[in-house]
């Protein structure tokens, strides 16, 4: 019985002993060369198209935040005294 036990507890130092070994064996690889990610260019504001009475016409409106450039956004249009409420205009982000 005692050699069993000697014989499981050999076998298991030895198990340990060589995962730890073929984990330290690699590195975390870095290149040095390579650049750093580069950024997303970012907008903070939205020009839309708003439609009036002599057809579309641009809108730009300013956003709370930074957004990519390209992602869609909405503008909150205006609205004159005399005309019915507009939904938000839907545009792009530009810088």
């Amino acid at each position: 019985m005692r050699r069993f036990v000697r014989a499981s507890l050999a076998s298991a130092a030895l198990l340990v002993t060589a995962l730890t070994g073929l984990a330290a064996a690699q590195p975390y690889y870095v290149p040095d060369d390579e650049p750093p990610p580069r950024r997303r260019a970012v907008g903070y504001n939205c020009e839309a198209i708003q439609r009036g009475f002599t057809g579309p016409h641009p809108y730009s409106c300013p956003m709370p935040g930074p957004r990519p450039l390209g992602a869609r956004c909405f503008c909150d249009v205006p609205i004159a005294p005399f005309s019915p409420p507009q939904p938000p205009a839907p545009g792009r982000v530009v810088p």
